[in-house]
């Protein structure tokens, strides 16, 4: 598929993830091979207040291309004042965050809320899509439950207005990220719209991408919380879509030292008090699966100390 003028092939996105996909996260993916990562969501009011922390979100620089940035936000003229500057900030790819099902989100009227809204949401993409000359793109879910579905309305409302890509995460807000997701709908918007659509949902090995695709006939994916303390994910389902082979999973000592060097990323950028308390939950991801993963996940926990955090990851690789 092409995005502006890239040619993604069939991709595999990395989803925007809250506190995960920071820069940290998204070059720890990139180290492993990944293309394709976004920027944790944003909000439009804290970067047009140019607010430090946010500031320090959008940072992109030594990043390859596309750098994706999501933004999130209930009002069309502030989201395209934030577009620009994301666009001042070296943004490729704007997504707007028409999904996220947070409570303190939903009560601003984003995220997920805009399902309930379908002018206001249209209304937000088209300013967004009027303010910058870069491809803009939208990741929504379902509807607000299952009674309230209307992705197909809201797909072909984005279009409409310049929109060039959607990603449908196949669940509702309702369900959050329990149940199942129901593949057959990423099928429908499919059909429904003419620009490219992700599917997103329930893909956590290469082989339900593979199966995604085939069902839905979408044009790429996206990976979430499959992709956690296994980034390695992201470039072995790119290399089955392309290839149809698996690659073997990345042994214990390779998982290690790639959660050693994630570690020294996240204290770079964030300092040791900071970064010592986000990486106790990126280490407890990455052990998953290990032999006493429960203990060692405790000791993960009780690490007071980058030395602490060091010398527990070291000795699981012996």
């Amino acid at each position: 598929m092409k995005l502006g003028h890239y040619e993604l092939g069939v991709p595999v996105f990395m989803a925007p993830l809250a506190g995960v996909t920071d820069k940290a996260f998204r070059e720890t993916v990139r180290s492993v091979g990944g293309e394709y990562v976004w920027t944790e969501m944003i909000s439009d009011k804290a970067l047009t207040y140019q607010n430090s922390r946010t500031l320090q979100m959008l940072d992109l620089s030594g990043e390859g291309e596309p750098r994706i940035v999501q933004l999130f936000g209930n009002d069309p003229e502030t989201m395209a004042q934030a577009a620009v500057l994301a666009v001042k900030c070296n943004a490729n790819i704007i997504d707007i965050n028409m999904g996220c099902p947070a409570p303190k989100i939903i009560k601003n009227g984003e995220g997920s809320a805009l399902l309930k809204d379908l002018p206001r949401a249209q209304a937000i993409a088209s300013a967004v899509v009027r303010a910058v000359n870069i491809p803009v793109t939208v990741k929504i879910r379902l509807g607000w439950n299952d009674r309230e579905i209307v992705a197909l309305e809201l797909a072909k409302g984005l279009e409409s207005v310049g929109v060039q890509m959607i990603t449908v995460h196949a669940r509702t807000r309702e369900q959050f990220y329990s149940g199942h997701a129901d593949w057959e709908w990423i099928r429908q918007v499919k059909k429904a719209v003419s620009i490219p659509v992700i599917g997103n949902g329930d893909v956590l090995k290469p082989e339900d991408a593979g199966r995604l695709i085939e069902q839905t006939e979408c044009d790429g994916v996206m990976i979430g919380r499959g992709a956690l303390g296994n980034p390695w994910l992201i470039p072995r389902t790119q290399f089955f879509l392309k290839h149809g082979q698996i690659l073997p999973e990345p042994s214990i000592e390779e998982r290690i030292q790639v959660a050693l060097k994630h570690f020294e990323r996240v204290l770079h950028y964030k300092g040791e008090r900071i970064g010592l308390n986000e990486m106790r939950k990126h280490a407890v991801w990455y052990i998953k699966g290990i032999s006493k993963a429960a203990k060692v996940r405790d000791e993960i926990m009780q690490t007071r100390s980058v030395e602490d955090m060091q010398a527990v990851l070291n000795r699981i690789s012996g």
